[in-house]
Order: structure tokens, then sequence, then C-alpha cells
């Protein structure tokens, strides 16, 4: 079993978004579709409560813009409608993930 130790910021959040190689990447990818009409941006491998996540990410990232943010079996965000993977991975970095 593989344990993991929270950082403060994490504890108080109560979810954790796990780097996916040994650099310390954030799993932050973008997919785009449709012959570049449609742009998606995933945030992968995230622990505890979603919602949060999303709400946190509506109010101070994307309070009002036309991105749809939605989830994906309750561990993957997508978020739809715009070129902001860089401002997603910065935003992360900024909270401490």
């Amino acid at each position: 079993m593989v344990m993991f130790i929270l950082s403060e910021e994490e504890r108080s959040w109560g979810l954790a978004v796990r780097c996916t190689n040994s650099r310390g990447s954030l799993p932050v990818y973008s997919d785009v579709r449709n012959a570049g009409s449609r742009y998606l941006v995933y945030i992968r491998n995230v622990d505890g409560n979603v919602a949060d996540l999303v709400n946190d990410l509506t109010t101070t990232l994307f309070p009002e813009s036309s991105a749809k943010i939605s989830t994906v079996r309750n561990r993957h965000v997508v978020i739809q409608g715009g070129r902001c993977k860089d401002s997603v991975m910065e935003w992360l970095a900024s909270k401490g993930f």
C-alpha cells in the first residue's frame, strides 16, 4: 500500500492532486478534438472532494467565463471552452498542489 503525506493545504481542503511522475509534474492535460474546434483540459488523479475543487475553479479562475467544468468518475475534472491549461497549472501550483 502506498502512503501519501498530505501538506497542510491539502488537509485543510480535503483533497489532493497527485503528481504523475518522478519529476513532480501536475496531471493537467489538454486535448484538441473536432479539427481544433473543441478544446478540453483534464485534471486527473484528484483524491478527495472533487466538487469543492470544481466550485473553487468556477468561482476563482473562471468567474464569468463560458467554460464548462464537469467531473468524470469522481476522480477527473474536465474543463471545456477555452485554452486554459497554463492558467489551470499556475492556479494549482499557487494553491500548493
